[in-house]
């Protein structure tokens, strides 16, 4: 009787306060990698009629679906999914692009009462879409065009390359502003120009950081105006972070999950990733495109395109191994040395995901930051009554304006999960051992 009076007054109490024809929102599944981002965001999209947009800077490039950990068909489970698998592995694709070509497929979902669902760990791209930046070189996209064309009038060609003996300030903004234009030069001379042009910039960016450094030497190429002076701008209109939210409803779900459960199954990940033949396919890769480049002495560039994936700089040692020696006893020692550097490079790079997680979202009073949920995917086995169940709930009430007679609470302003805490790490091993 009590159970029937209760479903009387929430069926009541949600007629009367509920949200009529309440806008889609943008939803967005943040967290490191190995917590449950890809199978989250596939329950909610069969649910809730939704379709799936990448943010993985990786898993754009066409082939290597191992090593880039890309969902494959079955997991799909028919659900759309968008920005994946469609850019030449040697190209050079930016966040600008990325930005360019997801915000008209964002709203195209909506335009189609469908929700969008934005997931992925390169967390530079979740903010290009979370925020309206106002860096958009891209409007003077025909001057850089012009500039190319003079370019190739003077029998450069689209191959050509400064060296370090002609690189002046002036040489370089005679010339479009690429990376691969520049392989050649040193990122301290780089620096250098920038530091002439925008020393501001220049101060946090440190003189080895050379694509940072390219970065702020196109925006003022490309615009007529620093870096900095960008900045400033969207600093009085949003925050030194960036502009305004690009999307006024949308929210994100927050996966965490225990240090040592995460690391865990990062370790587990990578021996799936061995088994279903990561190692073959990084070979495959390296003879098609990598080797012709180390025979004429080019150093092989970690930095771009699909190169900049976890494992390729882990496993050159055994990439560029004769064949007959990958099987002695020395190729046993470069394997196993390779693959201890994939798990310790894949922890820094989830590390490194929760530190831009708590600073820029989290801990960021600065600007204005959409609804934060935390789900714990610390344990499996209460994955349904944990997370998914948690998050359909959520999404319930803000899709159709459910009513929930114990509302699940956002993270409040600040509010920073105990797993996502900055930690002191020991550099010394030996003085964590217990005596």
């Amino acid at each position: 009787m009590l159970g029937k009076l209760i479903a009387q007054f929430l069926m009541r109490f949600s007629k009367r306060h509920k949200i009529m024809d309440v806008d889609k929102p943008v939803v967005f599944i943040l967290g490191p990698t190995g917590v449950g981002k890809t199978k989250l965001s596939i329950e909610l999209a069969q649910k809730f009629d939704g379709e799936i947009i990448s943010a993985d800077s990786m898993q754009v490039y066409r082939n290597l679906d191992i090593i880039t950990n890309k969902v494959t068909n079955e997991e799909m489970q028919g659900v759309p999914h968008h920005m994946i698998n469609f850019v030449d592995p040697l190209k050079f694709f930016t966040s600008v692009d990325y930005r360019n070509q997801t915000l008209p497929i964002i709203k195209n979902v909506l335009d189609r009462r469908k929700v969008p669902i934005v997931v992925g760990g390169t967390m530079y791209w979740i903010e290009c879409l979370l925020y309206d930046v106002l860096i958009r070189p891209e409007k003077n996209e025909t001057i850089s065009l012009q500039v190319l064309e003079e370019v190739r009038e003077d029998s450069l060609g689209d191959e050509f390359s400064l060296s370090n003996e002609d690189i002046t300030k002036e040489t370089l903004f005679s010339n479009i502003i690429e990376p691969k234009y520049l392989r050649a030069v040193p990122a301290e001379n780089l620096h250098k120009i920038l530091q002439e042009i925008d020393p501001e910039r220049a101060q946090f960016i440190h003189p080895s950081e050379k694509r940072k450094t390219i970065r702020s030497l196109q925006i003022y190429q490309q615009t007529g105006k620093t870096h900095t002076d960008w900045l400033n701008e969207q600093k009085n209109i949003g925050s030194h972070l960036g502009g305004p939210l690009r999307f006024k409803n949308s929210l994100i779900l927050l996966l965490t999950c225990d240090e040592d459960v995460l690391n865990e199954r990062i370790n587990k990940r990578i021996e799936q990733m061995l088994d279903m033949g990561l190692v073959q396919e990084l070979l495959d890769f390296h003879d098609q495109y990598n080797l012709t480049r180390l025979e004429s002495n080019i150093k092989p560039d970690y930095t771009e395109g699909i190169f900049q994936s976890i494992g390729f700089k882990e496993f050159h040692d055994y990439l560029t191994l004769p064949v007959e020696e990958r099987v002695s006893e020395n190729g046993s020692k470069v394997f196993n040395r390779s693959v201890a550097c994939l798990r310790s490079a894949t922890r820094k790079y989830s590390r490194e995901q929760i530190k831009w997680i708590r600073n820029r979202i989290l801990k960021c009073t600065e600007r204005e930051v959409p609804q934060v949920f935390e789900l714990d995917s610390t344990f499996p086995d209460h994955w349904d009554d944990v997370v998914r169940s948690r998050a359909e709930k959520i999404l319930n009430y803000h899709i159709k304006g459910d009513c929930i007679l114990f509302p699940i609470r956002p993270l409040k302003r600040g509010q920073v999960p105990e797993s996502m805490e900055a930690k002191k790490r020991c550099r010394n091993r030996k003085s964590r051992r217990k005596p």
